[in-house]
């Protein structure tokens, strides 16, 4: 994977929070990744979410309906420092196996003081 100037921390908690997405450890792990009043899109109905209880429910929802794969495939600064870009392709899983997407998106990751990811937004590959 190709990390190019992202700060160890961030590196690290987003590497974690890509690492426990699909697995049963998510829930826990909201609470060291997402700020109490994330902004976080909710792509299925084209609106924004707020909080993390908003962001749970969410993934819940997701994971309900199938179940969501996501590779972290880069991590980058944003063009004016301000933000990380995770590029990532994206998957389900089904019982036939893993099915990935065949090209990426980007997510882009905007921190609070805490070092907590304060909001996300999605975003086409550049």
């Amino acid at each position: 994977m190709v990390v190019e100037g992202v700060p160890a921390a961030r590196e690290a908690l987003l590497r974690r929070m890509y690492e426990v997405f699909s697995t049963d450890d998510r829930d826990d792990f909201v609470p060291r990744c997402l700020a109490p009043d994330v902004d976080w899109p909710n792509v299925l109905d084209g609106v924004r979410l707020h909080g993390r209880e908003a962001v749970r429910g969410y993934w819940a929802r997701q994971f309900a309906a199938g179940h969501p794969l996501v590779r972290l495939e880069g991590l980058r600064l944003d063009t004016d420092g301000s933000a990380v870009v995770a590029s990532v392709r994206q998957g389900m899983r089904d019982a036939e196996g893993d099915h990935w997407a065949d090209g990426t998106v980007e997510h882009v990751y905007r921190f609070d003081g805490d070092g907590l990811v304060s909001r996300m937004d999605v975003r086409a590959a550049s």
